[in-house]
């Protein structure tokens, strides 16, 4: 499981579905709206995005292979970095096109709004990541996550239930008949959640404010029962 990124960031996946490039600008401008971003910054993201979405929507794949986007937010807010990785053979280049051309001008886009951007191989798996760096002067990042066993919760930090946020007041672990480990993670508002112990939790890291308390959002729950 991954280690905890030193940066505000977050992730998620898309189908490929011409509608994905409108979510990936969607969730993109929540999350700049959250960090505090200008309207400049706002709309570069959202044009940059878009086009690596678009990109990576078009490489030939499995119809079953999701689009994977992660938005970070680096250098204590200066600088923007934008990844879309797909799992397409082949390096994106950019097209010099002419004044009539109506195609072709993606990436040539991508390379005039960044600050800089690039073509990574996908760790571990087939396909490549496309990323863009935008200069960010003025961001406010709110705390990173990042993916961790559900066994690793503890009193004091935050779990999102149904949209909501939860405080976490206790924790206990017990075995099933069979030997295996659970987690009964008590809220201060609401029944309890009952997990696997290794059920991936995404917990927020750093963020501009150090003393903020760690919050977690549960990504698969096995089910509440009351606590007790």
């Amino acid at each position: 499981m991954a280690e905890p990124s030193a940066y505000p960031e977050f992730g998620f996946r898309l189908v490929r579905s011409r509608s994905s490039v409108a979510r990936a600008r969607a969730a993109l401008r929540a999350r700049l709206g959250e960090w505090r971003a200008g309207q400049a910054l706002a709309e570069a993201g959202e044009v940059v995005l878009s086009e690596l979405v678009t990109n990576a929507l078009r490489a030939p794949a499995s119809g079953d292979r999701m689009v994977g986007v992660r938005i970070e937010c680096r250098e204590r807010g200066g600088m923007l970095r934008l990844e879309v990785s797909d799992a397409g053979e082949g390096r994106p280049v950019v097209r010099r096109v002419g004044a009539l051309d109506t195609a072709g001008r993606g990436l040539a886009l991508v390379e005039a709004l960044a600050h800089r951007w690039g073509v990574d191989e996908r760790r571990g798996g087939i396909g490549k990541t496309v990323w863009a760096e935008l200069l960010a002067p003025g961001v406010v990042p709110g705390p990173g996550e990042a993916d961790v066993a559900a066994v690793t919760v503890r009193a004091g930090q935050s779990v999102r239930v149904d949209g909501a946020w939860r405080t976490v007041c206790g924790v206990r672990s017990e075995r099933y008949a069979s030997g295996g480990l659970f987690v009964v993670i008590g809220l201060e508002e609401g029944p309890a959640l009952r997990l696997q112990a290794g059920e991936a939790v995404t917990v927020r890291t750093g963020g501009s404010n150090a003393s903020r308390a760690t919050e977690a959002r549960v990504r698969s729950v096995a089910g509440p029962v009351s606590s007790s």
